[in-house]
């Protein structure tokens, strides 16, 4: 999948000379190149697997952000500020993407030909998983005191991050059920953190 889009090869709109699909410039004549209809990982130049070094993708994409930097650009001509700006766009969204577990999940799920619909906002099909959120959604509105609340939250963040262990368990395993399941989880998981801080946060303010 990686390898195969590092090798394909596109014609500089400038020189038409041969420009790699992931470069960001034509290496005969230097102009700014479109992004090329690749994947996320290989845009940023990472191996595609749900265990990313957090710290390399960041260099990667502030990296390519500089270069791609409008001063750079500013004697330009529109074309190329256009192209400019449709690559840092796409550099955008892949690192959106790639740095969110949940998100990186459901992406790598797709590109394995296992997608999970992220965006719905349905009805829980996994009774044990409804069963799951709906005790904690009740332990969360019932908190009264801080302490009470701190605690949910506590409990939230440590869920959210024991759940993450075992989407990479899965995806290492190549349980590719297994993963989607835990990646839907996550998603409750993740709001209900979301949830718990919030309330915390108002109610250490309360007189």
């Amino acid at each position: 999948m990686n390898a195969s889009a590092l090798a394909a090869v596109v014609p500089c709109w400038s020189c038409k000379g041969p420009v790699a699909s992931r470069a960001l410039f034509c290496s005969v004549c230097g102009a700014v190149q479109g992004p090329g209809a690749i994947d996320h990982f290989t845009r940023l130049g990472m191996t595609p697997t749900f265990d990313l070094d957090m710290d390399a993708l960041e260099r990667q994409y502030f990296g390519f952000q500089r270069r791609l930097h409008p001063d750079r650009f500013a004697s330009k001509s529109g074309k190329e500020k256009a192209l400019s700006q449709a690559q840092a766009t796409s550099l955008n969204d892949a690192y959106e993407t790639l740095k969110d577990p949940m998100k990186r999940a459901a992406y790598l799920l797709t590109l394995l030909g296992h997608p999970v619909d992220l965006t719905a906002c349905g009805t829980i099909n996994d009774r044990a998983l409804l069963m799951e959120q709906m005790e904690k959604r009740e332990a969360l509105a019932d908190a009264t005191t801080p302490e009470q609340v701190a605690k949910l939250a506590v409990e939230a963040e440590s869920e959210v991050i024991a759940c993450q262990c075992h989407i990479s368990a899965a995806f290492n395993a190549a349980d590719l059920d297994g993963a989607g399941h835990l990646c839907i989880r996550l998603k409750y998981l993740a709001k209900l953190a979301e949830e718990a801080r919030a309330k915390k946060s108002r109610i250490t303010r309360m007189p």
